[in-house]
């Protein structure tokens, strides 16, 4: 009986592929795509405000989706920084205009939500990498959004020589062991509770990544503020 002949033999093998790398670039994919779908619901909303403003559904769907594109961000900056890939580009910037014009890219979803928001922010200006910190405020709101009641406020002020920006709502607050001062690490991380904090963790390598002589940036998760629930701040030297 003569013998098959098995072609997966002759099929080129490559014992040396970075999988790492694979997944990095299928993640960078999706965050692209997820982006162009960001753009084209913030566009739906806009030509159908009458129809789709209180829509529940167009909503939960513009939310989760902004949800899904956080993460991707923040996966693709901790490969990077993984790879030691990652750093901050300081550049001057006005922070009351840095954070109106932040929170105008969740001004449609607030709104058809009937969430209440504003700033309040000293006149100062602030030396930070302006892309790492977009991507550290888009997931706190994400999150504020989430578990407010009704209201969220972003803050701005200079406290202990440190630019400080926060993120605050009027929900349940958070629970007493996320509440947290310093910085994070990755082994602190959990992975079987179902809870594994990446965003955290991704503000507060952003954070660090914000150096001036021996000071370094860090985050602070407390409850109260002027709303009584929870507050998230990066405090950036």
């Amino acid at each position: 009986m003569s013998k098959v002949p098995d072609h997966r033999s002759d099929m080129p093998r490559d014992n040396n592929i970075d999988f790492s790398m694979v997944l990095a670039s299928a993640v960078h994919d999706m965050k692209n795509s997820l982006g162009m779908l960001l753009n084209t619901l913030d566009g739906l909303r806009g030509e159908c405000s009458d129809s789709l403003g209180d829509s529940t559904r167009f909503n939960t769907l513009q939310y989760e989706a902004e949800r899904m594109h956080n993460d991707l961000v923040q996966l693709l900056g901790i490969y990077r920084l993984g790879e030691n890939n990652l750093s901050a580009h300081m550049e001057e910037h006005f922070v009351p205009d840095f954070l109106s014009e932040h929170l105008a890219r969740h001004t449609p979803l607030l709104k058809g939500l009937g969430i209440e928001y504003l700033v309040e922010a000293d006149d100062i200006n602030g030396f930070f990498d302006d892309d790492l910190l977009t991507g550290v405020l888009n997931n706190t709101i994400n999150n504020a959004i989430r578990y407010t009641k009704s209201r969220i406020r972003l803050t701005a002020h200079e406290q202990e020589g440190y630019l400080v920006i926060g993120v605050e709502d009027d929900g349940q607050g958070y629970p007493e062991s996320m509440q947290h001062n310093g910085t994070l690490s990755f082994k602190s991380l959990d992975f079987k509770s179902g809870s594994t904090s990446l965003g955290l963790f991704f503000a507060s390598s952003v954070a660090r990544l914000h150096s001036e002589g021996e000071r370094t940036g860090s985050i602070r998760l407390h409850n109260g503020g002027s709303m009584g629930g929870g507050v998230f701040e990066i405090w950036l030297p």
